[in-house]
């Protein structure tokens, strides 16, 4: 049982770094990558409904500084367009009436220090939530040992575990962090 408990704990705390890897490839650093419009959503007025942008088109990057949104539906090129411009990425989408181009403008000193601290933030929030997996389980351990179901050696080791499983994936978002940072810099 204890050691179900240990898994499931691990399984959290990597949900934990899957849900910042997705954040951060929300964060544009200048380089075009498809990623970057995966959190775009776009109400369309002839289907009545919001989308993701990846139910509407394909999105490739034929360059660095380029991405090319082909819809499939020619008449839902408007609405991608303006569901770009909403995200809220500064991106400048403009179209030939077949594709939707978006160009990648290079980013400013005070842009790549915004995102920086964007980046920062979201480190912190994902170690917060870490940590409340921690916390979680460190509680939960100690319920079993005042339940008389493991004994003090027991819980001493399993608070170790759950402290030494913290740490490595505390430092695991700091790598993350740190090379997303770093993308932000060199580009």
């Amino acid at each position: 049982m204890v050691q179900e408990y240990l898994e499931s704990m691990s399984q959290d705390m990597k949900a934990a770094i899957e849900a910042l890897e997705g954040q951060l490839k929300t964060v544009r650093t200048g380089r075009a990558t498809p990623q970057l419009l995966e959190s775009v959503q776009v109400h369309v007025a002839s289907y009545g409904a919001t989308m993701p942008i990846n139910q509407l088109a394909t999105i490739s990057a034929p360059d660095a500084r380029m991405l090319v949104v082909s819809p499939w539906d020619k008449s839902t090129i408007p609405d991608i367009e303006k569901g770009i411009v909403a995200a809220g990425l500064g991106l400048n989408p403009s179209n030939d009436g077949q594709i939707v181009r978006v160009p990648i403008p290079a980013l400013t000193g005070e842009r790549r220090a915004e995102l920086g601290r964007l980046v920062k933030r979201y480190g912190e929030d994902f170690k917060i939530r870490i940590r409340g997996v921690r916390r979680e389980y460190k509680e939960l351990f100690k319920e079993l040992e005042s339940d008389k179901e493991i004994s003090q050696d027991d819980l001493n080791r399993l608070l170790k575990q759950v402290q030494d499983a913290t740490d490595t994936y505390v430092k695991e978002v700091d790598q993350r962090i740190a090379a997303k940072e770093k993308e932000i810099r060199e580009v």
